[in-house]
């Protein structure tokens, strides 16, 4: 049970930062958030790599999949997410994202081969309903801009592209490895971009105690604890389980949104957010069903007698 807590809690923390994102996009542009939280996040997990003594070398083969890891997801990723979000609100922003298990289970099995079961198809069913009904107003128009959606769909392709990576290197390296890895190449790829389009601005900003707290979040929990949880995940329930979950985001992120930035919540968005979570359970139901079986009917060992 713990991984599939790991999987809620990378979705909880992950919904969050459409949130935290809104906050600091008042101060800055999306490079200097993405970059900022990268250089935040990789500072803390080098120190605590160095403290710990959880240093692991790579081999060396591995490394172009770690510089195709970083390309995926912070930069590719993170350019969609960031900039469609500036563009989306937070809620549409976080129900696009949650498409990504539409696709993961085609990408899983033409590169892993892995399949998908019949319940796991029909929970991305049910919980996709719930996203689009959180997305499209009552008169069928979208509720949100075009051009956001096309970025926000570029982060949904480096979502499911990274995954794919991290299946292969997470039987090899720690997720720790992994995190600490990927955020600090990304913050390389990131920061040619900052220097030219961005840095005048940075300096012109005087940092609050809102801006500070988010970008402390945003790093924290979205840049560290929640990859670390994903990608445990990832490693103990499969490629395309671990991101069925993805599709809590919405439903964290409405609620989020609506208690810390006043976005509504209306009828259509709860019956959303209810389709959602009806459809993790229906996608879990074997894992769950044979879980609880275990539990109820533990076969107690009988050690023989000499």
């Amino acid at each position: 049970m713990k991984y599939y807590l790991y999987a809620v809690l990378a979705m909880l923390f992950w919904g969050l930062t459409f949130v935290w994102f809104k906050i600091a996009n008042n101060y800055y542009n999306p490079l200097t958030i993405i970059f900022l939280r990268l250089v935040v996040s990789s500072a803390l997990l080098w120190a605590f790599i160095r403290i710990a003594g959880k240093y692991e070398p790579l081999e060396k083969g591995d490394r172009k999949w770690f510089l195709l890891l970083a390309l995926a997801q912070p930069f590719f990723y993170f350019l969609g997410e960031s900039f469609g979000l500036s563009k989306v609100s937070s809620t549409i922003s976080s129900a696009i994202i949650a498409t990504i298990p539409l696709f993961s289970p085609l990408a899983a099995w033409l590169f892993s081969r892995e399949r998908a079961s019949v319940y796991a198809l029909a929970g991305i069913a049910v919980s996709f309903t719930g996203i689009i009904l959180m997305l499209v107003n009552r008169d069928l128009s979208l509720n949100a801009a075009p051009e956001g959606v096309l970025l926000l769909f570029m982060a949904v392709f480096a979502a499911v592209f990274y995954s794919l990576i991290v299946k292969r290197l997470s039987g090899k390296y720690s997720s720790l490895s992994i995190i600490s890895r990927q955020n600090l190449i990304g913050s390389f790829y990131f920061l040619p971009l900052f220097l030219i389009f961005d840095f005048r601005d940075f300096m012109s900003v005087r940092p609050d105690f809102e801006l500070i707290s988010a970008m402390l979040q945003l790093a924290v929990f979205g840049s560290c604890l929640a990859y670390l949880f994903f990608i445990t995940s990832i490693a103990r329930l499969g490629m395309v389980k671990a991101n069925i979950f993805t599709n809590l985001i919405p439903a964290f992120t409405a609620v989020s949104a609506y208690i810390l930035l006043g976005e509504t919540l209306n009828f259509q968005k709860v019956s959303g957010i209810a389709l959602v979570v009806a459809g993790i359970l229906v996608s879990q139901y074997r894992e769950l069903n044979q879980l609880l079986n275990r539990r109820r009917y533990k076969i107690p060992t009988i050690k023989p007698q000499i």
